[in-house]
């Protein structure tokens, strides 16, 4: 699950709120080690132009 929500979120990074829809309903999907792994792969992938979102979205997180 955690390859195709990257997938996903690849083909999706050209709208900003279209991005953040499917990170957010991507992140229900999986488990908490899956998104610690998908988290540094944002903050790689799309650091430099989605950072506010990125923060947005998993600043609020707390993850075990």
């Amino acid at each position: 699950m955690l390859e195709y929500i990257k997938v996903i979120l690849e083909k999706v990074s050209f709208d900003k709120v279209l991005f953040e829809k499917e990170l957010r309903k991507g992140i229900r999907e999986l488990l908490p080690n899956e998104i610690k792994e998908l988290k540094l792969w944002c903050y790689d992938k799309f650091g430099q132009i989605y950072f506010k979102v990125l923060n947005r979205v998993f600043g609020r997180m707390t993850l075990a």
